[in-house]
């Protein structure tokens, strides 16, 4: 009986390692969509700090050159946040992409897998079917050979 032998095999091989790469990069693009929300948030954190210290500089004795350099400090906060909401956007695009490019990739691979199950389930039925004629083969010498023997 010979052996299974699927002719796209390689092709399989390559789908499987596509998909290994697709993965890996999903896996850094939300890593880094990770770490540019917790930017965000820690920027967000250190200009509500700000805001506060405002506050109470506002409610303790009047000290204008630190309320002015509290209020920069507030405004190059804001300015900071906007660049990283944006980042924060691009990961999420980058992220997106990355997505759909496993998603494709797993889709192909798939594919490829059924093709590869169907080829088997058709050498299957050949196998089966060369089986069968054999044992057809060998019913009729036996019985032709028992009719020689009676004769």
């Amino acid at each position: 009986m010979k052996k299974f032998r699927y002719s796209m095999q390689s092709l399989l091989v390559i789908k499987q390692k596509l998909e290994d790469q697709a993965k890996a990069a999903y896996g850094a693009a939300k890593l880094r969509l990770t770490e540019e929300e917790d930017r965000l948030f820690a920027l967000q954190q250190k200009r509500e700090a700000y805001v506060e210290e405002k506050r109470q500089v506002m409610a303790s004795r009047l000290d204008v050159p630190k309320l002015n350099r509290l209020q920069s400090a507030i405004e190059a906060m804001d300015d900071r946040i906007v660049r990283q909401k944006q980042n924060v956007k691009k990961a999420e695009a980058a992220l997106h992409a990355a997505e759909e490019r496993l998603v494709e990739s797993m889709t192909e691979r798939k594919t490829q897998e059924r093709l590869r199950e169907n080829a088997f389930e058709e050498y299957r039925q050949e196998m089966n079917a060369e089986e069968q004629k054999e044992i057809d083969e060998r019913t009729s010498f036996q019985f032709g050979r028992k009719d020689m023997e009676e004769a």
